[in-house]
C-alpha cells in the first residue's frame, strides 16, 4: 500500500505538470513542469523524500524499459527519419556527450563546494 501511495504522489505531480503545460502558453514540456514541481515540493518540504523514495528508486531502476515505447515510435516514423538519419544520429551522440560532460562538471563543482575539507584531504593537500 505504501508503494501505491508513493506512486500516486509521483503521478499526481506529473499530472499537475500536464495541467501547467496546458494552462501556461510556453513551449515547455509537461515533464519539465512536473520535475520543477517535484523539486519545489521536496525543497520546501511539502513532500518529504521518504514519501517517494522507494518508488523513485524503483522507477529509476526500470527506466531503460520506459524508453521502449519511444524507440518503437521512432521505428514507426522511419519513413520520415530515413532522409535525415545520419545528422539525427550525429546530433544525438554529440548532445549526449555534451549533457554528460556538463552534468559531470556541475556535479563535481557541487561536491567540491559541499565538502571542501574532505576533498582537500583526499587529494593530499594540507590546509
Amino acid at each position: 500500500m505504501k508503494t501505491v501511495r508513493q506512486f500516486l504522489i509521483i503521478i499526481g505531480i506529473s499530472f499537475a505538470g500536464e495541467i501547467l503545460n496546458r494552462v501556461i502558453p510556453l513551449p515547455v514540456p509537461a515533464s519539465v513542469y512536473g520535475v520543477l514541481l517535484m523539486f519545489s515540493a521536496l525543497y520546501f518540504r511539502v513532500i518529504r523524500v521518504r514519501d517517494v523514495r522507494e518508488t523513485g528508486y524503483f522507477l529509476i531502476e526500470i527506466m531503460p524499459i520506459l524508453f521502449i515505447p519511444a524507440a518503437v515510435g521512432l521505428l514507426e516514423a522511419w519513413a520520415v527519419l530515413r532522409p535525415v538519419w545520419l545528422p539525427f544520429c550525429i546530433i544525438t551522440v554529440i548532445s549526449t556527450f555534451v549533457v554528460m560532460g556538463i552534468s559531470g562538471r556541475i556535479t563535481q563543482e557541487l561536491i567540491i563546494r559541499r565538502r571542501p575539507a574532505l576533498l582537500r584531504k583526499k587529494d593530499g593537500c594540507r590546509s
